[in-house]
C-alpha cells in the first residue's frame, strides 16, 4: 500500500478507471459470444459489435489496431458460416 497521499489518490482513480474500462470490454465480448452462438439477427449484432468496438477505441480502452483485428476476425468467422 502506498504511503504518500498522491499515490493513494492515484490508486483510487485507477480502480475507478479500471472498472469503467471493464464495462466497455465486457459489452463487446458479450456480443462476440452471441454472434458465435448464432441466431437470426446476425446483421444487427454485427452492427452493435462494430459500434461497441469503435467506442472502446475512441475512449482508448483498447488500441486501434486491436479494434481492427477484432472486427476482421468476426468478419472472417461469419464468412465461414
Amino acid at each position: 500500500m502506498p504511503l504518500i497521499k498522491s499515490a493513494k489518490k492515484k490508486m483510487r482513480k485507477d480502480r475507478k478507471r479500471t472498472a469503467g474500462n471493464a464495462l466497455y470490454i465486457k459489452s463487446y465480448k458479450d456480443i462476440i459470444n452471441k454472434i458465435k452462438k448464432g441466431g437470426s439477427n446476425i446483421n444487427k449484432l454485427l452492427s452493435q459489435f462494430y459500434s461497441r468496438v469503435d467506442k472502446a477505441v475512441k475512449r482508448k480502452v483498447i488500441h486501434k489496431n486491436k479494434g481492427d483485428r477484432l472486427k476482421s476476425r468476426i468478419n472472417k468467422l461469419l464468412k465461414k458460416k
